[in-house]
């Protein structure tokens, strides 16, 4: 899903720390740095809202 990002999203992130990158996924193989349910990943890797004006949430996240 493909949110905008805008200063309310920025704050709340910060406040409630939001965590979507594939990092924190439980579906996440840092080893072999893939997804294991084999949706492209590249798209979830940047945490830094602030520089972004669009952010991809997967659909598979769960968290650790």
């Amino acid at each position: 899903m493909i949110h905008r990002v805008d200063e309310r999203l920025r704050q709340e992130a910060r406040r409630f720390r939001l965590v979507f990158t594939c990092g924190d996924c439980a579906q996440y193989d840092p080893e072999a740095d893939r997804c294991s349910l084999g949706y492209p990943h590249v798209m979830h890797q940047e945490p830094d809202l602030d520089a972004r004006d669009e952010v991809v949430f997967c659909k598979a996240f769960e968290l650790r």
